[in-house]
């Protein structure tokens, strides 16, 4: 059955003058092309539902007429792919992941603080911040004064992530009360507020992460290298020479003896593996020098 067929079964009211194979196919090109998103056939519903309202807020009487746009139009094409992103994540996601960075590795951070040194983290691909936040709150950690103390150091996190809407709400810091029931008692008494049936992260928190749009596809402008990277339930989307080649990325911007977290479905292959040890369940740390 084609994709026409398709749309006739299962929503008649989309004709194929408005949206057929080869505008699937063109859109997929380009996701893939632009961020490194793979949109097999089963998705051309997905994609018709979710950029049906930019065709038509753009003018575009067809979805071929929008595919020319979009080709053309770097804004137009960035607020497509923005909406093909998925944003769906949650509050302290894989816990086992910030049990192990609180156990095993943040104490030795938290020396280095100490003695005046610096640390620098990652969340490459934040989302709307739920992953960011988790991990900052870890970071501080249950003693509000050890951290206050903390906070005052040179700790910073860089979020990153294509999709500005989630940007957007990762910056604002403000959730469902109900979102937060997930992370630890002593961190979320501590560092957030909660009005009414609104949770705000404290800004102790707020003050150490910085918020970026970046394409991991493309060009990172970041100088310096990090000590941990999360990139969890990104690669997912990702053929494999893609996620091979960034796995090797995040790879050279990790210190030696930096620390790499990814998704509870994916895996580390290819050249990346030369230089990464598993240490735990989708945890990988950077061989020393």
């Amino acid at each position: 059955m084609s994709l026409i067929d398709t749309l006739d079964a299962s929503m008649p009211g989309v004709s194929p003058g408005i949206y057929d194979d080869a505008d699937f196919r063109a859109i997929a090109e380009i996701a893939h092309a632009e961020v490194g998103i793979m949109l097999p056939p089963g998705k051309a519903m997905l994609v018709y539902s979710r950029l049906a309202p930019l065709v038509r807020d753009s003018g575009c009487a067809t979805f071929s007429a929008y595919v020319m746009r979009i080709r053309e139009n770097a804004p137009e094409r960035q607020r497509a792919i923005c909406a093909l992103t998925t944003n769906h994540t949650f509050f302290y996601r894989e816990a086992h992941h910030f049990e192990h960075f609180a156990s095993d590795v943040r104490p030795g951070y938290v020396e280095r603080l100490q003695r005046g040194g610096k640390v620098r983290l990652w969340s490459a691909g934040c989302s709307s911040g739920e992953e960011t936040w988790s991990l900052l709150m870890t970071f501080l950690g249950e003693d509000q004064a050890r951290g206050a103390d903390i906070a005052r150091r040179d700790l910073r996190l860089l979020a990153s992530d294509i999709a500005t809407h989630a940007l957007a709400k990762a910056r604002d810091a403000r959730y469902r009360a109900d979102d937060l029931k997930a992370v630890p008692d002593g961190l979320r008494r501590i560092w957030t507020r909660t009005s009414g049936d609104e949770t705000t992260i404290a800004p102790e928190v707020q003050q150490l992460a910085r918020f970026r749009t970046l394409n991991l596809l493309g060009d990172w402008p970041m100088q310096g290298q990090f000590d941990t990277i999360f990139c969890r339930n990104v690669m997912i989307y990702f053929d494999n020479p893609t996620k091979e080649r960034l796995v090797e990325r995040f790879t050279e911007k990790l210190v030696p003896g930096g620390w790499l977290y990814i998704g509870h479905s994916e895996r580390v292959t290819g050249p990346a593996l030369d230089q990464l040890s598993t240490m735990g369940p989708t945890i990988y740390r950077k061989r020393a020098a």
